[in-house]
């Protein structure tokens, strides 16, 4: 742990919570502890391991205004700090009209450097996105409205124990084809971490909170059976890092672009919150490991921590 990062640290145990939410067969099988980091000013707590996987979150990006440009404006600089090469995108990618221009407005120019230094985007798709977009070559979905990837956390990129396997969902439609096909695919990944993502959250302290409890239902025990560890939606226009669910970490992550100002609601679920300005997510995870710090249109460090697998 980096001394400077460490001025604060705060270690939970992640254990199944209310265990009568679920059906009684759900089970994790692993640990997770969460703890919690503060940073300096401008400082990332990131060990910048060679054989690590560097990324960034977006969520709710594509709007094509000066807030979206400031958060790309930012995102440029904690690249300088920390060297992310893949971005993952939580939906709503490209709001209102899908034209050529559209796109360009609202992610190629925005993005340009990133896309120029061959960082990779990697796209899930929202309720504001068109059907189409699941073709766009810079989403890199190559034509799957829900589909998986791996990055390997060998410093030589070898496919083998370790690294992430990420599973991108289609929120808007979870029928059974699709869950069956995460089902399938948690069981039988011998990655180390477990990444799901898309657009609606089925955890939130904001206005969707009876839509979450809806897709709940149908998705919670199949990440819990399948030993999801983290999972990423977008949706509510904040950032809020739940506290641990049956042992998986959840982060809304949806301001990226859009912004719902004090709209994070009083609950018991907010681990973190901050809904007052744009923001991203960096991650970086080598073996054990799951580092994340949250940052703000202007440079601030709204949360920070690591995520240890035990």
């Amino acid at each position: 742990m980096r001394g400077a990062a460490a001025l604060l640290a705060v270690v939970a145990a992640v254990a199944c919570s209310n265990p009568s939410d679920l059906p009684a067969p759900s089970v994790r099988k692993s640990t997770l502890q969460v703890e919690e980091l503060r940073p300096a000013h401008g400082e990332a707590v990131f060990p910048k391991r060679a054989d690590s996987v560097k990324l960034l979150v977006i969520g709710d990006s594509g709007r094509g205004d000066q807030r979206q440009q400031e958060v790309a404006a930012q995102m440029l600089v904690w690249r300088e700090r920390f060297p992310f090469d893949l971005v993952l995108m939580l939906g709503d990618n490209i709001y209102d009209r899908h034209t050529a221009e559209d796109y360009a407005a609202k992610f190629e120019r925005p993005y340009k450097p990133l896309l120029d230094a061959g960082v990779k985007f990697q796209a899930a798709i929202g309720n504001h996105d068109d059907a189409g977009q699941v073709r766009y070559r810079n989403f890199n979905m190559d034509g799957h409205r829900y589909y998986s990837f791996r990055r390997s956390d060998h410093p030589l990129g070898r496919v083998g124990p370790g690294g992430v396997r990420f599973y991108v969902l289609d929120s808007r439609t979870l029928d059974p084809e699709q869950l069956a096909w995460l089902e399938k695919g948690l069981a039988q990944t011998g990655s180390r971490w477990k990444i799901v993502y898309f657009h609606h959250p089925i955890y939130t302290s904001g206005r969707y909170q009876a839509a979450a409890r809806s897709l709940r239902g149908s998705l919670e025990p199949i990440l819990v059976n399948g030993d999801a560890d983290v999972v990423l939606s977008g949706h509510e226009h904040f950032y809020e890092r739940i506290h641990p669910q049956h042992g998986i970490v959840y982060f809304v992550a949806g301001a990226a672009g859009a912004l719902r100002p004090k709209d994070i609601r009083a609950t018991s679920l907010t681990a973190r919150g901050f809904d007052t300005d744009n923001s991203f997510v960096l991650m970086e995870i080598s073996g054990d490991e799951l580092f994340f710090q949250t940052i703000s249109r202007t440079g601030d460090t709204v949360d920070a921590g690591v995520i240890r697998k035990r």
